[in-house]
């Protein structure tokens, strides 16, 4: 009998701690839905994540306990006690903001209350439901101190990003970029190959603090982004889809043809000329005698129509996790021929193999491509109304404006044969070990990450785009990169200690290689640029470099009773970028203090604190971020005619500099996190000061030498800025809420040193005690009028010109001593406000963007001696002496002194404004769906801004070719002139306005 009972007995307590599936609802205080509520299984394994009705399935024993952690609210832990179903009731943090929030820092994760360095995570709500192509377009204005650009809208284009102003001058100043731990900053990839779908989260480390565990490469600022993963359970199945429009957020229209005849007839009178014909050329007679018109900007732009589609499955058991995700984009652009399509896929894997062991891979493919050829916005802007765009025979008129050939159709570039395509082929796999006994706490990770992106660049220029020739190009690349990493972590805590120390040994190797092939003549347009041997001449050019990096680091946190925090970090790096007579080895240590002053026991009466901490932190960051072997000095070849025969010979190349060099910038930031009155207002401030010394300079040097330039250590910089990031709680009444998130940041940079002797340098626009973005011209004053009399001011002025001030008083305008520094190319502060409401299951948030005392150049009020030549925004105005204009000079100004018309681009936008509603559960029950939310977003709806043109953040129309494959090695290549034949007209792509309905939909 006793044998039965204990077998019974033994039985029944097996089967109560084996594993069962747990199910519940999670809501805030108000018993509304909380959806991505962190659900964790205490004391061991499994976890998963509310979906957007709040509920929640894993697998767990029925005597476990359940960790409930989000955002904004108290951390609760709860004893499943044997049940099958929880009701979760969460509520608001009274006792800080987000203290139990799990943050990555960089080689792991911190609880936010212990962290004592300048981090930013991106709210989860802008990763979600935004038509973006890029993250970093949905960060853009939320962050403080995180100045992102946008400036083109190219489909497939990326912004640009700096943090905490700019310290280099000739060196990269963009911020490390780590996915799931890895590098993609050194790998050739970009952020357009991450699905945003798949991203979890993005902290940004901005202080030393923070960004010096990454040495060489944190200078800038550290951009982690991790992607989603599985959790146990059953599989969750999730589709997200948007679809919309897309159109000019603002149209620079031409004139008409009334306009354009008034402008010609003006232009003639102001240059002097006697004028016969009504139209400029007598390629637009026929069609100014029959009353027709073209309007040249509806022939070359068109609806723009982008849609996405990303399905995942996720689930696993408690031992083994996955997350799989694939995605696809389809964007075809405002402008006509230009596209963009992604294809993703990503695979994300979690095994515990026993119960010390746990092995894990991250696997993903991205394919972009922008095949095709593309309109030219630019030309169809300065299209005379009565040119024609087809020749009788259907093909496209080469000149509509004959005999002015100083532009073309703009429909010329859909008759090249153009490939555009990039792959990023990326695995990273690791494998964990944790200790126990003697060692517990103590763990040692593996990771080993390799990447294979092959692009492909393919042009024909035929015939029917005026290359009577025909010229093809083929232009393939490769960058092969691994990243292997070792890192030794332990964790220990006793009475009110914690200590945690982290040290990492790693290397990184980056391959790439290149070749073009050119050829020129073909017989006929058939063949394309798949015969290159058809060509009647040849031509061929390659290139390949290595770039290499060893790093060690160690980091020490250390907590005392959860008031007083320390952080001492070391890291060494040795770069192969720089050379033998140097040391390659820098040092890159920092330390910081936090102090939880809501915590002491002096602040237990002060009830309406929630939260006070001080943050102090002070440290040193490289940045080796210049092309490879520019410490050697070598010779390029080229081709030449001797005694009749072409021969190859050597020309100067680059001039090396065997001494270089890292920067170093010196980082000393204050912070304050803070809540107040019950958690309704919370937010940080923060204030820093870099100090940025051995610049990497690109410095010139007389030609007679044979060279251009080299790079030096000299120079300093200087960055000091406030940020401030504050949120707050404005009605929690009932069914109503209204929240608000208010971003700043205030930067002042400014040039402190260049080559020592305290001198400017006027060539490249370097002012000492300047930002290094200026511009430097002219004071403008108005326009010369019929009558006035310049004698004495500018001898050589006549009405309709420009008139300028006398700086320096000598009678006359010269650049030696009538210009000046008129404004900065960079902000001098941004701002984000964003407002969200809540009523039952609707939401609605508006994101407003401010970006205020910036100036640019103005290219759309000078067009020089094409003002005769071309067509003109409709807008624009121009002097007469009947109207006396005194802002716009006369048609027949030629702009003789180069001035670059600078003005003020400051701006403020309604950004993005999304309203969704989320199915109630009678609903889901009826559909057999476990959530489902409908939404419609709008981006970039209107700009407020001074600034006459396209948009005050884009780029302004020009010519020229430049290249699309952003952030990579090849465009790199492009730029040194390896191709020359990607006639993309990149630039000529104003900012645009996109209206999107997405849905959201979780399968049960």
């Amino acid at each position: 009998m006793f044998i039965a009972t204990m077998l019974s007995l033994l039985y029944v307590t097996g089967f109560a701690q084996q594993s069962s599936t747990i199910t519940g609802k999670v809501t805030d205080e108000k018993g509304i839905s909380l959806p991505g509520v962190s659900v964790k299984v205490k004391s061991g394994p499994g976890g998963t994540t509310t979906d957007e009705q709040g509920s929640f399935q894993l697998n767990a024993s029925g005597t476990a306990s359940l960790i409930f952690s989000y955002i904004g609210y108290t951390t609760q832990t709860i004893a499943i006690n044997n049940q099958k179903s929880l009701q979760v009731q969460m509520q608001v943090d009274a006792t800080g903001t987000n203290l139990d929030e799990v943050v990555v820092v960089g080689y792991g994760t911190q609880k936010r209350s212990d962290i004592t360095g300048s981090v930013s995570s991106v709210p989860k709500s802008r990763l979600s439901q935004l038509p973006v192509t890029n993250v970093m377009q949905a960060v853009q204005g939320a962050v403080a101190g995180v100045n992102i650009t946008q400036a083109s809208s190219v489909p497939g284009s990326a912004p640009t990003a700096v943090v905490r102003g700019q310290n280099s001058i000739n060196a990269s100043t963009g911020p490390y970029v780590v996915v799931d731990g890895i590098p993609l900053s050194k790998t050739g990839g970009s952020l357009n190959d991450i699905n945003p779908n798949d991203i979890e989260s993005m902290e940004i480390l901005k202080d030393a603090s923070a960004v010096a565990i990454y040495g060489t490469n944190g200078s800038q600022g550290v951009l982690l982004v991790t992607t989603k993963r599985g959790s146990s359970g059953k599989p969750s199945i999730r589709y997200n889809a948007y679809g919309g429009v897309e159109e000019f957020a603002n149209m620079l229209t031409p004139m008409n043809g009334e306009q354009y005849v008034q402008r010609y007839a003006d232009w003639m009178k102001q240059t002097g000329q006697q004028q016969t014909n009504p139209v400029p050329n007598f390629e637009e007679l026929d069609n100014y005698n029959a009353g027709i018109t073209t309007d040249w900007m509806d022939v070359a732009t068109r609806t723009g129509v982008i849609q996405d589609h990303n399905i995942s499955v996720s689930g696993g058991s408690e031992n083994a996790k996955y997350f799989i995700s694939g995605g696809y984009l389809d964007q075809k652009g405002v402008v006509e021929g230009f596209q963009y399509k992604r294809y993703t896929f990503r695979s994300n894997l979690d095994v515990n193999i026993t119960d010390y062991l746990t092995v894990g891979t991250s696997l993903f493919v991205a394919n972009n491509n922008k095949d095709g050829g593309r309109a030219n916005l630019l030309n169809a802007s300065a299209m005379s109304p009565y040119g024609s765009v087809y020749n009788d025979d259907g093909t496209y008129k080469i000149f509509p404006m004959f005999p002015e050939q100083l532009f073309t159709n703009p429909l010329l570039g859909l008759t090249t044969d153009r490939l555009d395509r990039t792959t990023n082929l990326n695995g990273n796999a690791y494998a964990e070990i944790k200790f126990s006994g003697a060692l517990e706490g103590l763990k040692y990770r593996f990771n080993g990450g390799y990447s294979f992106l092959p692009a492909r660049f393919a042009t024909y220029v035929g015939r029917q785009a005026n290359d009577l020739n025909g010229t093809a190009e083929v232009f393939n690349s490769e960058t092969k990169s691994y990243t292997i990493e070792n890192i030794l972590s332990y964790t220990k805590d006793w009475d009110k200690h914690h200590i945690d120390f982290t040290g990492l040994y790693s290397a990184q190797e980056r391959k790439y290689s290149v070749s073009l092939g050119r050829a020129v003549g073909f017989v006929n347009d058939e063949l394309s640029f798949n015969n290159l041997g058809a060509g009647a001449t040849q031509s061929s050019d390659s290139y390949a470099d290595r770039y290499a990096l060893n790093s060690q680091m160690g980091r020490i946190n250390y907590t005392y009773d959860s008031r007083y925090l320390f952080t001492v970090t070391a890291r060494r790096d040795g770069s192969s970028v720089f050379g033998a007579d140097t040391k390659k080895y820098g040092l890159f240590p920092s330390a910081a203090f936090g102090w939880n002053v809501s915590n002491e026991q002096f602040m237990a009466n002060a009830a309406w604190i929630d939260n006070l901490k001080l943050r102090l932190s002070y440290g040193k960051s490289g940045n080796e971020a210049i092309p490879v072997y520019r410490t050697i000095t070598d010779n390029n070849t080229g081709r030449s005619p001797f005694n009749g025969v072409s021969t190859i010979g050597t020309l100067t190349g680059n001039l090396g500099n065997t001494s270089l060099l890292w920067e170093n910038t010196y980082n000393t930031n204050i912070g304050l996190d803070f809540a107040f009155f019950n958690n309704r207002v919370s937010g940080s401030l923060d204030m820093y000061n870099m100090k940025t010394k051995d610049l990497l300079l690109l410095r010139s040097i007389p030609v007679v030498t044979g060279y251009y330039n080299v790079f030096e250590n000299m120079g300093e910089t200087n960055n000091k800025g406030i940020e401030l990031t504050l949120n707050t709680r404005n009605i929690d009444k009932g069914d109503f809420r209204w929240e608000s998130t208010i971003v700043f940041a205030a930067n002042k940079n400014k040039i402190v040193d260049l080559y020592g002797d305290g001198k400017d340098d006027l060539g490249n626009r370097w002012f000492i005690g300047q930002p290094i973005g200026t511009l430097y011209d002219y004071r403008m004053t108005g326009v010369w009028q019929a009558g006035e009399d310049p004698t004495g001011h500018d001898d050589t002025a006549v009405p309709g010109d420009l008139k300028f001030a006398d700086l320096n008083g000598d009678g006359r305008i010269s650049p030696e001593g009538d210009r000046e520094i008129v404004g900065q190319t960079i902000p001098k502060w941004t701002g984000g406000l964003t407002n969200t409401f809540h009523y039952k299951n609707w939401n609605l948030s508006i994101f407003i963007q401010t970006i205020q005392g910036v100036k640019k150049n103005n290219a759309d009020l000078s067009y020089a001696d094409e003002a005769g030549r071309r067509n003109l925004p409709a807008d624009l105005g121009y002097w007469t002496e009947e109207n006396g204009n005194n802002s716009r000079p006369s048609l027949a100004y030629r702009n003789p002194r180069g001035y670059g018309y600078p003005s003020d681009a400051s701006f403020t936008r309604i950004k993005d404004v999304t309203l969704s509603y989320v199915f109630p559960q009678s609903v889901l029950d009826k559909l057999h769906l476990g959530g489902l939310t409908a939404y419609v977003s709008g981006r970039n709806l209107h700009t407020f801004t001074n600034w006459f043109g396209w948009d005050p953040e884009a780029q302004q129309l020009q010519r020229g070719h430049t290249s699309d494959v952003s952030g990579s090695p090849v465009d790199e290549q492009l730029q040194r002139g390896v191709s020359t034949a990607n006639n993309s007209w990149e630039n000529n792509y104003p900012l645009t306005r996109t209206v999107v309905f997405g849905i959201n939909v979780t399968l049960r």
